[in-house]
């Protein structure tokens, strides 16, 4: 029986052997290394099907702390131009979400003819001036975006309509179209909600509950809730009876899976409360016992629905 997945997994948990795990180590690094140099020096195909999926092996360098020198040069670059040709909307091979590139490759991708200055703002942690460059992209050159920098400095977010980037200043290193990824830190998810929060629910109550969680609050008015229908909605009906008897229970169950707590109360006004809890890991998403950690596509769903609430129910009362 051929070797699994799952036994090379198994041995490096259970096997005591120092020794077993180092050569098994080098086996695999060897692999890799000559992969690579395979794939680079036939460039046609390290261009239209690189020997690793979306060129993942350089992720590996690069979230390992080795620098631009330690990356194949020519998939590097490739890679690169993949993540520029997506945002200006060119052809591309494939959609590269969860792309990562060092910090002055971002920047040259996104800002280029100010990437040199923004580099040496960022490594100087100088962002009064990086945000007047972003400032004047938005104000004077009909730039699209939106950004945030979080409490600590640690990381600033970008929003091009549905994509989102995020810049590791300490670790020099961004991460473009962030889909499937983990959020590992909570001041990042914090920012995330608060850049989101400004852009489409901005009355919503936001509160970070430092080393567990960043609370979300939304409130049905009460003069909304008189208004829907006490009994189960017909053809006639509105859109948001409907929506408050068809749609609402599974959009609190959804919630519910990617929070580590929710409540649902009347307030001293009548008021029905939404309260969330959402921390980077949750007790059982996608109904799985199992913790897992909060992924950028998860949060964007808990954002949607924030987003209907807020509109449908929020916005037509004021």
């Amino acid at each position: 029986m051929p070797l699994e997945q799952n036994h090379i997994a198994n041995f490096l948990k259970n096997n005591s052997n120092p020794r077993s795990k180092s050569e098994l180590f080098n086996l695999l690094r060897d692999r890799i290394e000559e992969l690579c140099e395979i794939c680079s020096k036939d460039r046609i195909r390290n261009v239209l099907n690189p020997m690793c999926y979306h060129r993942f092996l350089l992720a590996l360098r690069l979230l390992n702390g080795l620098e631009i020198e330690d990356q194949p040069e020519f998939c590097y670059g490739v890679h690169k131009d993949i993540v520029f040709r997506d945002f200006r909307n060119k052809t591309i091979i494939y959609k590269p979400n969860d792309a990562y590139l060092y910090l002055i490759d971002f920047f040259d991708v996104f800002f280029h003819g100010d990437y040199r200055k923004l580099n040496k703002f960022f490594s100087k942690k100088d962002f009064k001036e990086a945000n007047k460059i972003f400032d004047d992209r938005i104000n004077n050159r009909d730039e699209h975006f939106q950004y945030l920098l979080t409490d600590d400095k640690n990381f600033m977010v970008f929003k091009y309509e549905e994509k989102v980037h995020v810049a590791f200043i300490k670790e020099n290193y961004a991460l473009c179209n962030a889909n499937r990824e983990n959020i590992t830190d909570l001041e990042l998810l914090f920012g995330l909600c608060k850049l989101f929060a400004r852009i489409y629910f901005p009355e919503i109550k936001l509160k970070l509950i430092p080393t567990n969680c960043v609370e979300i609050k939304t409130i049905i008015p009460k003069e909304t809730i008189l208004k829907i229908s006490s009994t189960e909605p017909t053809e006639e009906d509105s859109k948001r009876d409907k929506y408050i008897w068809n749609v609402f229970p599974s959009e609190l169950d959804t919630l519910s899976q990617f929070s580590k707590e929710i409540n649902i109360y009347l307030d001293k006004k009548k008021n029905l409360v939404i309260r969330l809890h959402i921390g980077i890991e949750s007790e059982g998403i996608l109904n799985r016992s199992k913790r897992n950690l909060l992924r950028y596509r998860d949060l964007r769903l808990i954002f949607n629905i924030l987003y209907r609430l807020y509109n449908d129910f929020y916005i037509l009362h004021i």
